[in-house]
């Protein structure tokens, strides 16, 4: 016979006896992921618009860290900047590992930027400059806020992504909900259980915001 020990209710009651902290392990989860989302969204319309600055050297600081960040492990880049930066904060986890994951989502945020830009028309920078704009001002007053209106969703749906890559950060000892997980599995011996229920939260956290990105996707496609 199969091995039911996933299924044996006193290994599912062992693991509920812990679910303090789990609780205590969601707003960690959010508030890192929200300061790194913060990073993120400054860093990348940033980013993004350099790329498509006409000085090469702007567009090329731009695109190689696009292109780095985008092409190494994020967990490599997280002990990076762990270990760099951890020592300036006096050992705090919490600002070095937001700024890893926002350095690492603002490369991705920088694409969707850089392609909401470009699905501006170019008659619309054309006009703002024939009424005495210059390119600085046409972008940050016309181009931008119709670009940044477009890619709401694909932002909220990368805020989702940074919650799941949130989990990451456990290794370095920062009490989100994988932690938890490990701590549980720490105190009962158990793999399965512990990991299941912490998948469990990551659905609850995340299916929600799923579906608020899909409904407004659907209202601003119904808008213009």
């Amino acid at each position: 016979m199969g091995d039911i020990g996933a299924f044996d209710p006193l290994k599912w009651q062992r693991t509920f006896d812990y679910l303090p902290n789990y609780i205590q392990g969601i707003p960690m989860t959010i508030a890192i992921s929200g300061a790194a989302l913060l990073i993120a969204t400054l860093l990348g319309i940033v980013a993004g618009v350099m790329r498509l600055s006409k000085r090469s050297y702007l567009s090329g600081v731009a695109t190689v860290y696009v292109e780095f960040v985008r092409n190494t492990p994020l967990l490599v880049q997280l002990f990076v900047v762990y270990f760099g930066l951890a020592p300036l904060w006096s050992g705090n986890r919490f600002i070095p590992m937001a700024i890893g994951l926002g350095l690492f989502a603002g490369a991705y945020v920088a694409e969707i930027v850089r392609a909401g830009i470009q699905s501006i028309s170019k008659g619309q920078l054309e006009a703002a400059l024939s009424c005495g704009m210059t390119g600085t001002q046409a972008m940050m007053l016309v181009i931008l806020p119709q670009a940044l209106r477009r890619i709401l969703p694909a932002l909220a749906g990368q805020f989702i992504s940074l919650i799941k890559d949130s989990s990451l950060i456990s290794v370095f000892g920062y009490t989100e909900l994988t932690f938890a997980a490990k701590k549980v599995t720490a105190a009962t011996f158990l793999g399965f259980h512990p990991y299941v229920l912490v998948a469990g939260f990551y659905f609850v956290i995340c299916y929600p915001l799923s579906l608020a990105v899909r409904a407004f996707e659907r209202r601003t496609a119904r808008i213009g």
